[in-house]
């Protein structure tokens, strides 16, 4: 009878168990190359650390950067490959299931969006035209919709890079933490941009310190803040290496305190690398960063002062890491390689930063960005 007693209770506790974890989605934009379908839909088991297919949703526009509304109701995705002015489109997200569904698209007002980001009210978006060299913001509806663009800025200047840097090139727009300013970087005049936002007008306005500056030729691409909002780390692509900020929390002006961080070991001798995504684990003790011709993630341990030291890399398991996702349990990470057509997993220790595979791959054409949502 105990016995009995003892099993229906670990019964109902398993069952309990599984009623209360939540379903975990992957979103992976792509390029629209090599057969690939547009969005694809997985979802994702923790337990074993493998991804099941969901869904695509098909687009022949190259529906390559995603976000995520802060509400998890909607999913954004910029359309690079759309001819003359870029596009941007939003879908719903099935609560239950995490599958999308289309509602609109509006302009980008600029060639080639390469990168979007939404702010924390979940009103507006933040659109960088890499082609056009512009950045647009676009107001989101209470039903999850794009509204037309109520702010478009233009940039002039160079770089001495003539062949990349030729004019400027939009890369990203990272918020703040605390919601009040957007950083802008601009690969082609080696400038971080800071704005003020206006909620209330749907727009933005320069910062008392409108603009930081990195090493000329260096390429400012994606950024990331540390989880404590004190320091920022950005991508320099065309240098393979990093350069870290303080941020005035106040004025959300930036100091630099490290530039030209190398990523790469000196085992590398190739000149074609270039870098590309930035993340830090969820603790703030691990620095991550995709290199596309060394094709690994570089591995940086982050002290108190938040400057960083290269302390290893881990092979990508493809060629060219564009995006990368790292768990925001601090578990694992998930490593999307646009030329070899493939996504990988792996495990992360917590104590060192290191990464192992998992055995866990799926194949995508041409994976361009990588988001996990959990449903509720």
């Amino acid at each position: 009878m105990l016995k009995q007693l003892f099993l229906i209770f670990v019964s109902l506790f398993m069952i309990n168990a599984a009623q209360g974890q939540s379903k975990e989605i992957i979103y992976v934009g792509t390029y629209s190359v090599r057969g690939s379908e547009g969005v694809y839909v997985f979802e994702f088991d923790r337990s074993k650390g493998t991804l099941q297919p969901l869904q695509t949703i098909a687009s022949a526009k190259s529906p390559s950067f995603l976000a995520i509304h802060p509400s998890q109701k909607f999913l954004y995705s910029v359309n690079e490959g759309a001819p003359e002015s870029g596009g941007v489109s939003s879908f719903s997200i099935d609560p239950k299931t995490g599958k999308l569904t289309l509602m609109n698209q509006e302009s980008s007002r600029g060639k080639g969006p390469c990168h979007i980001s939404i702010d924390q009210t979940g009103k507006l978006a933040f659109v960088s035209n890499y082609g056009g060299g512009r950045f647009t913001v676009l107001p989101i509806a209470s039903d999850g919709k794009l509204e037309t663009a109520t702010d478009s800025l233009s940039y002039t200047g160079s770089g001495p890079n003539t062949k990349r840097q030729e004019k400027p090139h939009i890369h990203s727009a990272t918020v703040s933490p605390d919601n009040r300013f957007v950083y802008v970087a601009d690969l082609g005049t080696d400038r971080l941009y800071i704005y003020e936002i206006d909620q209330a007008g749907k727009t933005v306005k320069p910062a008392s310190t409108p603009y930081a500056t990195v090493s000329p030729g260096s390429g400012p691409r994606h950024m990331t803040f540390h989880p404590n909002g004190k320091y920022v780390y950005l991508v320099e692509e065309m240098t393979s290496s990093v350069a870290v900020f303080t941020r005035d929390a106040k004025t959300g002006a930036l100091t630099l305190i490290q530039d030209n961080v190398k990523s790469l070991p000196s085992s590398f001798t190739g000149d074609n690398n270039t870098s590309a995504d930035i993340h830090t684990d969820p603790a703030g003790r691990f620095l991550f960063m995709s290199n596309r011709g060394h094709n690994a993630l570089a591995i940086f341990s982050i002290a108190k002062d938040g400057k960083l030291t290269l302390v290893g890399d881990q092979s990508s398991g493809g060629k060219t890491p564009r995006n990368f996702l790292v768990d925001p349990k601090g578990e694992y990470v998930f490593a999307a390689n646009q030329d070899t057509d493939n996504i990988v997993v792996y495990k992360m220790d917590s104590k060192t930063g290191k990464l192992t595979p998992t055995g866990t791959e799926v194949k995508v054409p041409a994976p361009v960005c990588v988001k996990l949502m959990s449903l509720k």
